[in-house]
């Protein structure tokens, strides 16, 4: 692997913009983490959860679950655009 110095300053930038992205990462992940154990925690003691506790992890879920989607169509673009048009003629034959 190629010493930092010897890189280009743009490469350095991407690198930096890299590792700033993977701390990111690693602080929702322990956001994730800390969430889950605490709902964990409740079950175990039996406390019920808390409405707030379950939109919150609810919404969690449903960003992941963008996040995906958005991952599978920027990997699969023919797939994506396919479905978007099957998606379009199924809206337009729908009848109200």
């Amino acid at each position: 692997m190629p010493d930092r110095e010897k890189e280009s300053p743009e490469q350095l930038d991407r690198l930096g913009r890299a590792d700033a992205a993977e701390r990111t990462d690693g602080a929702e992940r322990t956001g994730r983490l800390r969430r889950v154990e605490q709902s964990e925690r409740a079950e175990r003691t039996g406390q019920p959860e808390t409405d707030a506790e379950r939109r919150r992890r609810r919404a969690q879920f449903l960003r992941d679950l963008t996040e995906a989607r958005e991952l599978r169509d920027r990997v699969q673009p023919r797939r994506a655009k396919v479905a978007r048009l099957r998606h379009a003629m199924r809206m337009r034959t729908f009848r109200w």
